[in-house]
């Protein structure tokens, strides 16, 4: 069994694949969305979901916001990640799309009026990059894994482009998603 990467291998990782997602052209970018959104839907009508955690997209990761308020109307409470400390699991903040909004210590959207509310049962996880094994590679701050370590597991879906897969060994603390959806 080789080692896990060291964190400047995992940092390099995480710059290609940024910059990869970053060299997408606007064309496709529409259609992936389009697609992953479809397998959402897919995924969603065999789930019955109440409350979902979505994510505002930065840095080019895919982009769901005409979804969300898709699902709004059908009345599943949405909520957004809100980072309450270094070394903590993220907290879920209400929030519905055309929210007053702020930007955090790490320059995230959230919502201006913080309401917090229980962790959701399942989360739409952006990914940096993720691996055939269903792990995810985030921005390095371990925020998601932290949440997906508390009991009960929120169920993962993490959100990716099909071209951010790549090979990477994960650490003890990584869970993995419970599905990937990308758009093929």
């Amino acid at each position: 069994m080789s080692l896990p990467p060291s964190p400047s291998d995992k940092a390099a990782l995480r710059r290609a694949l940024l910059d990869r997602r970053q060299r997408i052209s606007d064309g496709d970018r529409l259609r992936w969305n389009a697609a992953i959104e479809s397998k959402l839907e897919q995924w969603l009508a065999s789930h019955t979901l109440t409350a979902l955690g979505v994510y505002l997209p930065i840095r080019n990761e895919p982009e769901l916001l005409g979804y969300y308020a898709k699902l709004v109307a059908r009345g599943i409470k949405l909520s957004l990640p809100i980072v309450v400390g270094k070394d903590q699991p993220l907290q879920f903040a209400a929030w519905a799309p055309g929210d007053k909004m702020a930007k955090d210590a790490f320059g995230v959207p959230v919502p201006a009026q913080v309401s917090f509310v229980p962790l959701p049962g399942a989360l739409l996880v952006p990914c940096v990059g993720f691996n055939a094994q269903g792990f995810r590679l985030g921005y390095g701050g371990g925020f998601y894994d932290r949440t997906l370590a508390q009991t009960p597991k929120p169920v993962a879906i993490g959100i990716a482009y099909a071209c951010q897969e790549a090979a990477f060994e994960v650490g003890a603390h990584d869970i993995p998603m419970d599905a990937i959806v990308t758009e093929s």
